[in-house]
């Protein structure tokens, strides 16, 4: 099978202009077929509050009601993600930017509401990969911002890495296909104070002795749980690394 890079960014790197910059030089020069999934948050924050539209957040995770949800529609669909598709033009990568509702590429359900109720956040519930595969193998490249739709007319927010993790796996039917969690770290650490640290790779049995342990811990357990589902599904492998290491392919690789 084909390779194909499926590269996840936070909405940070993505809404500064130098390291939007360095981070789609980057990406143009990755070999083979790719796609690039974007986060948002803070552009959507700062341009709700402009709207006098207050950001409310559990856990770190947004509360999307419906005043939000118009913001992170206009913010993550249009904003960020023509920002980005511009940006690879400029650089000859024929890009086009999707939300899921976009040929029904990702289709979600609202978050049933158990202790919090996170308003419009939608779960994947499919994902349309032969219409994905078909753009990817007509040289298009995918640029998929963090919006679902649950195909009743509503789009829904949600979280950029199940984005990312669902596209990937279904993917995998298709394509040889790397997986890249880019955050700001150059990898996971073995030592959070020292960045040099970097595990190079982890796989389950090791996972396991590092939380044990409580060198890995917090929200990089979840991370690490989704890369080992993403590698069951057929992924074939899932690098966490920086956004300015993915033409290098260095970081935890996760097997």
């Amino acid at each position: 099978m084909e390779k194909l890079t499926l590269i996840k960014v936070g909405g940070k790197i993505v809404e500064e202009p130098d390291t939007l910059q360095q981070l789609l030089r980057d990406f143009s020069s990755i070999d083979g077929y790719k796609v690039l999934v974007h986060g948002g948050g803070r552009s959507a924050t700062k341009i709700a509050s402009q709207l006098g539209i207050e950001s409310q957040m559990v856990n770190g995770r947004r509360i999307t009601d419906a005043e939000m949800l118009k913001v992170v529609t206009m913010v993550y669909g249009g904003l960020v993600n023509k920002n980005i598709v511009a940006g690879l033009q400029a650089l000859q990568v024929n890009a086009l930017g999707l939300t899921g509702a976009d040929m029904n590429i990702m289709r979600s359900y609202k978050r049933p509401v158990k202790d919090v109720d996170y308003g419009f956040v939608g779960d994947v519930k499919e994902v349309n990969a032969d219409v994905l595969a078909s753009l990817i193998k007509q040289g298009i490249v995918p640029v998929l911002a963090p919006l679902t739709h649950d195909k009743q007319g509503h789009m829904l927010n949600t979280n950029a890495d199940t984005i990312a993790g669902e596209a990937a796996k279904a993917l995998a039917k298709y394509f040889d296909v790397t997986l890249m969690f880019c955050f700001e770290k150059k990898g996971v650490l073995l030592n959070e104070q020292d960045d040099e640290s970097v595990i190079p790779e982890i796989d389950r049995v090791s996972f396991q002795k590092y939380v044990d342990e409580g060198i890995i811990q917090g929200g990089m357990i979840p991370k690490l749980e989704n890369a080992f589902q993403a590698i069951d599904a057929g992924v074939k492998q899932v690098i966490i690394t920086q956004a300015s290491e993915i033409h290098k392919n260095t970081g935890t690789r996760v097997h």
